[in-house]
């Protein structure tokens, strides 16, 4: 087992990745990132892109029932199903993070989601936008339960940023023995209305914001990864030391892991 540090003792190891991969290739290396993290004890910041765009599903979304799998081809887009759970998110004009690390740096899954999230509404902050943390609160129930249809951005629970009451950044998590892996999407600009296109149920209407709506000028990728990088703190180092490790996309390349359940 490795020897669990504090963030202060450990440090943060930054992955700086604008120009894109495929979904299979993002989700293959944050979990590859985050099995790093279990093995060694060491703790990652990742920055990203989507290249092409793409439709990400939660893990545990019931897909086959919930989206159009013909519209998504037709529509040529690129999918994968996530590690992490939560619901669908369409990656076009986003910087995505990455944060994987031991469960102790932060004390705690709930208290590394909004620790996370607090760094990230600073670096909000910090570019002109009046970020705030969702009060702590239930996701309500939707009345057809676990099968109802509805992207990431629809409903903002506890932790998560807000400007105003609508939603600026979408997270999940997932635990592998001592460690875990947060990653998310910060929206630049655009709308999340591709889910709604390819969605074979009703959903509930959007609660997303973007940058670029409430700062009224276009965010930049480069931007937005900057105010994040230094919203962060001292005990990050240089991207230039730190590359990603080898992973597999094998997994996430797999229709049957995609379309699963």
């Amino acid at each position: 087992m490795p020897l669990l540090l504090t963030e202060q003792q450990l440090g943060w190891e930054l992955i700086m990745d604008p120009a894109g991969r495929s979904g299979a290739a993002n989700m293959a290396l944050d979990a590859t990132l985050l099995a790093e993290a279990a093995r060694t004890g060491r703790a990652f910041l990742r920055l990203y892109r989507f290249d092409p765009p793409c439709l990400s599903l939660g893990r545990n979304e019931p897909t086959a029932a919930r989206y159009d799998r013909a519209a998504i081809a037709r529509r040529g887009l690129d999918v994968v199903r996530r590690p992490t759970g939560g619901r669908a998110v369409w990656h076009e004009h986003d910087v995505t993070y990455a944060v994987a690390a031991p469960i102790a740096t932060f004390g705690g899954l709930r208290r590394a989601y909004r620790a996370i999230h607090a760094r990230l509404a600073s670096a909000l902050t910090a570019l002109g936008v009046p970020a705030t943390l969702a009060a702590d609160r239930s996701r309500p129930p939707s009345p057809a339960g676990d099968r109802a249809s509805g992207p990431c951005f629809a409903i903002p629970v506890g932790g998560e940023v807000l400007v105003g009451e609508r939603k600026l950044v979408g997270s999940a998590q997932l635990r592998e023995g001592q460690a875990f892996l947060q990653h998310g999407s910060i929206l630049l600009a655009g709308s999340q209305d591709t889910i709604t296109a390819v969605s074979c149920q009703t959903q509930a209407a959007s609660a997303a914001t973007t940058l670029s709506a409430e700062l009224g000028r276009p965010m930049t990728w480069d931007e937005v990864a900057d105010a994040v990088v230094q919203a962060w703190g001292d005990d990050i180092s240089s991207t230039i030391l730190h590359h990603p490790p080898p992973s597999s996309t094998a997994l996430f390349l797999d229709s049957a892991w995609t379309w699963r359940r």
